[in-house]
């Protein structure tokens, strides 16, 4: 059970370690994280517009060709009028211009709607693009300096890992369960030692009896008050050699 329990403290000696590495890092990961979101919902949001744009520049050119067209019908049909033989000739007539010089004011007012779209779409897309580049630039910066401190860590991290591998390995998967539950539900720290008759993890009393029982050594015991896993001082010194 001593080398059971020294092995799992050994596992928190070390997961203190790698927590004070990431501290060093600060908020810069959430931060870089929240900068990297922003910069993507405006990215989005210019790419919308900027499709919607080029979407309507296309139609309004499908609308100028079908326009166009409209217009070669109109003056074919108007100069038909000249030649009609009889009423029905001229009432067929006059109903294809009427449909036409509708057509060609509908697909102008059209044409004058989708300009008038885009062009307040170009001045959103403009409204835009400064913020995302102040964001790029922020963005950029915090990167710069996570990517410096990770950098000065990067050997100290790489071999703490590679030992916490070693150590995680001979723990019990039962015991290393459980030790990683309380360490997700108390904030890293899932193994503490009694430092003055008190959990040094919550510093609540541990029951005189209780005490005993963690300085025997003969089981896995938790703090009452906050559930955190206790060991004895003879633990945490041979965890020490461990490492």
């Amino acid at each position: 059970m001593v080398n059971r329990l020294s092995t799992l403290y050994a596992l928190q000696i070390i997961d203190d370690q790698l927590d004070e590495l990431e501290e060093l890092r600060g908020d810069l990961p959430l931060r870089v994280n929240s900068l990297n979101a922003k910069v993507k919902e405006i990215q989005d949001q210019i790419d919308k517009r900027d499709g919607e744009r080029k979407s309507s520049m296309e139609q309004r050119k499908i609308n100028e060709e079908e326009i166009e067209r409209l217009k070669i019908n109109l003056k074919k049909f108007k100069a038909q009028l000249y030649q009609v033989r009889n009423n029905k000739e001229y009432d067929a007539l006059t109903k294809e211009i009427d449909h036409s010089e509708s057509e060609i004011k509908r697909l102008e007012n059209d044409n004058m709607e989708m300009e008038l779209k885009s062009e307040k779409l170009k001045l959103e897309i403009g409204d835009y693009t400064p913020k995302v580049e102040e964001l790029h630039e922020l963005l950029k910066e915090n990167e710069v300096e996570l990517k410096k401190i990770i950098k000065e860590n990067e050997i100290e991290e790489v071999k703490l890992k590679d030992k916490r591998e070693q150590i995680a390995a001979k723990v019990r998967k039962q015991d290393y369960n459980v030790y990683m539950r309380i360490r997700k539900a108390l904030h890293g720290k899932a193994i503490v030692t009694i430092v003055r008759s008190a959990c040094s993890g919550c510093h609540n009393v541990v029951p005189p009896q209780r005490q005993i029982e963690v300085r025997q050594n003969r089981r896995i015991f938790t703090c009452e008050s906050c559930g955190r896993i206790l060991v004895s001082h003879e633990i945490s010194e041979q965890a020490e050699k461990l490492l």
